[in-house]
């Protein structure tokens, strides 16, 4: 197995067990890099050089004893929403062409760094995180389908083997839309948890930053340092699920949605029953306002976080987020507060709920990845729907609410194409979330050495040279 396709805790391991070296993980991720990314366009920018010398500092310190923990030496991605100190963040759009670079770190930036985590460059997201498929990325299974969005050059990288690790934002879906798109895994925290400080914002009140990985462990690593290692989201893998009520949504999140995505969440949460869950009935209260209060809220918050570019420099954005910006000023000021009054009364709502369940079980997207020039998806009832209303359409309910959500590959469709679950948690119950994940990886995923781990198609051929056995790279 190559260096690039461990995942976090796999790499952390051989690092600290002097196996590998922070130095030869960076090069096999950097020569990954090079080898596919003129196919996928994950990123905006890579900092080679930067990236080799922080290794080279990561590995002198660990030789030193002074071993900063899991993070410390692994390559990761950072959305270009991100600051980053002496980097520039241009958020996919023309208006920022010219940014000034960064004077300092954003919070979880630092927080990374603190962590010893190399730094290999910035990834695409969609025009100022405002889309559902971030156009600049190709899809890391099929090149022709959509990356997903708005963290799309984020998931790509990480399922693509050019980053072990990377970070997205999530507004209305933009971290477990592309990682479900893509097979990895993706988690947005508790609205809060994370500090959003350096972050361009799309929505103050809907946005989160959270971990795009290979794995749920993965996720809980990354977790622990972006809350300063203060959080508690350790888990062991594997084991029972014995005394955790899994809810499978009655309404909502199985309307409208794909015989083949339907048909592998039902058997993820099956498996979860056997796992020990005991599966409740539950109905998603107040479903038919989710869309309304999603874009009551969303549009005219981003349209007052762009208002003085939007009149100076309209003519730099692309047609389709200019369209919402300009729609956002239109919005009465009593259609806003609307939307906030009924937010709190979906929050109440999910809370009652909760008290019956511990985890929400559903798809995470209603369909796989669409062709990059398909604009809408039809539905047996004769409706089409467009496509980034339907993406958003299962991922939103968790923004509006705040509540903590973790999407997981949980199968593909017959054109080889993920397919994702989602679980959503009770406030600042990331761990659960978690704990149910890693029990049902342990039991559904291969483990190390094993075919199958989810790299795309076009790796198989590296994949398949690789070495099975123990690794000892040294």
């Amino acid at each position: 197995m190559r260096p690039y396709e461990l995942t976090l805790a796999e790499a952390a391991k051989a690092i600290a067990a002097r196996e590998l070296s922070p130095v030869e993980l960076t090069d096999s991720v950097l020569r990954r890099v090079e080898s596919v990314e003129g196919r996928l366009n994950a990123y905006v920018t890579v900092l080679a050089e930067a990236a080799r010398r922080a290794a080279v500092r990561a590995e002198r310190d660990i030789a030193a004893g002074r071993h900063l923990g899991p993070l410390h030496g692994i390559p990761m991605g950072l959305k270009d929403l991100i600051d980053v100190a002496g980097l520039p963040t241009k958020a996919g759009s023309r208006v920022r062409e010219s940014a000034p670079v960064a004077d300092r770190d954003s919070t979880v930036a630092s927080r990374l760094r603190a962590a010893g985590a190399v730094l290999l460059g910035k990834t695409h997201t969609h025009e100022f995180a405002y889309g559902l498929t971030t156009p600049q990325t190709r899809n890391a299974w099929a090149h022709d389908r959509v990356a997903g969005g708005s963290s799309g050059g984020s998931a790509v990288a990480v399922a693509a083997g050019e980053a072990t690790f990377a970070l997205g934002t999530d507004t209305g879906g933009s971290i477990r839309v592309p990682a479900a798109l893509n097979g990895v895994v993706g988690l947005k925290p508790t609205y809060g948890l994370v500090p959003v400080r350096g972050v361009t914002p799309l929505s103050w009140s809907l946005d989160h930053v959270g971990p795009i990985t290979r794995t749920v462990e993965d996720a809980g690593l990354v977790l622990e340092a972006l809350l300063g290692g203060a959080g508690d989201t350790a888990s062991p893998a594997g084991g029972s699920l014995a005394g955790l009520r899994v809810g499978v949504p009655r309404n909502h999140y199985f309307d409208r949605v794909h015989p083949e995505v339907e048909e592998a969440v039902r058997a993820a949460i099956d498996a979860l029953g056997e796992l020990g869950a005991e599966l409740v009935g539950v109905d998603i209260p107040m479903s038919e306002y989710l869309q309304g209060t999603q874009w009551g809220l969303m549009v005219p918050e981003a349209t007052a976080c762009h208002q003085r570019t939007l009149r100076t420099s309209s003519e730099l954005y692309s047609d389709d987020v200019r369209t919402l910006l300009e729609a956002g000023g239109l919005v009465p000021a009593g259609d806003y507060l609307r939307a906030r009054r009924s937010r709190t009364l979906m929050r109440d709502a999910w809370t009652r709920l909760f008290e019956t369940v511990d985890v929400v079980a559903a798809p995470t997207v209603p369909a796989t990845a669409a062709h990059r020039d398909q604009r809408t998806i039809p539905w047996p009832d004769g409706s089409d729907e467009s496509v980034s209303d339907a993406y958003v359409r299962l991922s939103a309910p968790a923004n509006i609410t705040g509540l903590p959500a973790l999407t997981l590959p949980v199968g593909a469709d017959t054109a080889g194409l993920p397919i994702g679950m989602q679980l959503i948690g009770r406030p600042f119950a990331e761990a659960t979330l978690v704990r149910t994940g890693r029990a049902y990886e342990a039991a559904h995923v291969p483990g190390p050495g094993e075919r199958g781990r989810g790299l795309p198609p076009h790796a198989t051929a590296a994949h398949s040279a690789a070495p099975t056995g123990a690794m000892s790279l040294r």
